[in-house]
């Protein structure tokens, strides 16, 4: 589950590796910012936790184990629109030819290695389909201003789950989040993919869309990183209070579908207050790793060549879940082992790969092939 590059201006391995300044056509560019790898490394582990399992949130233990439910997802598709914005970035300020025909490639590759992945035995939604849907979204949209982006990230978190609501209401039908697979027909997996899924593309646009719009600010800059990691934190408690005060003035929401799920806060429940609690949490770690960049040069390679390596983590992660985990584990204690073992697995592999070889071995397949084949 990756989204694009987080600094397509760098694509030298070994000037990247060194944490210095690269050169495209003999022109300077500027220094990778590694603090959207980590940030999608620790996405990564969080995915993991929540993949791995068991469903259980007893104790301390229990609530820290579930911290990422719902939130490392977010953190990948905010972190997926903002890699669009700076991909695309000499076509909206140089005018310079719009990458579409990399970002067409990205999204027809997505979205085949996600309804193919789903097929195996790993007992994962895969984000991929979703992922892929949203790249041809984000492909109309790259020279878009940022007010028009935030605007439609404004309106769809309106729109987006009161339409997912009522159209559970209207046909009689509530949604049972089996994702798409690429054995399903046309019709459903098309349905699954917009609607009934585990990642409702009318619901996840919202996040996408808001990370292209942060991909527009300035996030080299100090002062707005200090300002994303404050505004974050405090929207992540004030969503889930906001829930909170409105549960007890109306009560928990009903089983069946309706409006009153409008104020829930729950984990992929779909809704407003969770959309805007979830990206809260995810932009104050993201800007926590922005504002921790330098000491992450100097100590979390492993962590940043993890997060350049996303896409190929995310595919191993699943073939190791169908093949070696499953059915297991069901204790919380199983649960830790399993994810800190395979977490400390997959990042030290990918250090390893990277040192040696650089870009991941599916991350290769991303560049649009004609043009891999000149470069």
């Amino acid at each position: 589950m990756t989204p694009p590059d987080p600094d397509p201006t760098e694509p030298a391995r070994s000037a990247s590796a060194a944490g210095g300044a690269s050169t495209v056509g003999g022109r300077p560019t500027r220094r990778r910012m590694v603090g959207l790898d980590a940030a999608r490394a620790l996405a990564i582990i969080g995915m993991l936790a929540v993949n791995v399992g068991p469903d259980l949130n007893d104790g301390v233990a229990g609530l820290i184990y579930e911290l990422p439910r719902g939130r490392a997802s977010l953190l990948f598709m905010i972190l997926a629109g903002i890699g669009i914005s700076l991909m695309t970035r000499a076509a909206r300020t140089e005018r310079a030819p719009l990458p579409w025909r990399t970002l067409l490639w990205r999204a027809v590759l997505l979205l085949g290695l996600g309804l193919g992945l789903q097929l195996l035995d790993h007992e994962v939604s895969v984000i991929l389909a979703c992922y892929g849907v949203l790249f041809l979204i984000g492909l109309p949209l790259a020279r878009a201003p940022g007010w028009l982006l935030v605007m439609i990230t404004v309106v769809m978190l309106a729109l987006g789950p009161v339409l997912w609501i009522q159209l559970q209401v209207w046909t009689g039908v509530t949604y049972d989040f089996n994702p798409a697979a690429l054995t399903d027909a046309p019709g459903p997996l098309l349905h699954k993919i917009f609607f009934s899924g585990a990642y409702p593309v009318v619901v996840w646009v919202v996040p996408f869309v808001f990370g292209m719009a942060l991909g527009r600010v300035d996030l080299r800059r100090r002062r707005t990183q200090w300002t994303l990691l404050a505004g974050g934190a405090a929207t992540a408690v004030i969503g889930f209070a906001v829930s909170r005060l409105l549960i007890g003035m109306f009560g928990q929401p009903g089983e069946d579908p309706g409006l009153d799920r409008l104020w829930s806060a729950v984990d992929h429940s779909q809704m407003p207050l969770w959309l805007i609690s979830g990206s809260g949490s995810a932009v104050a770690v993201m800007s926590l790793c922005l504002l921790l960049e330098e000491p992450l040069r100097r100590w979390g390679a492993a962590l940043v060549s993890a997060g350049r390596l996303s896409l190929t983590l995310y595919v191993l992660h699943l073939v190791l879940l169908a093949v070696l985990v499953r059915p297991g584990p069901d204790t919380l204690a199983g649960g830790y082992a399993v994810t800190v073992t395979m977490s400390l697995g997959l990042i030290l592999g990918a250090h390893l790969w990277w040192r040696r070889w650089g870009v991941g071995p599916l991350e290769r397949l991303l560049t649009w092939p004609p043009l891999r084949r000149r470069s």
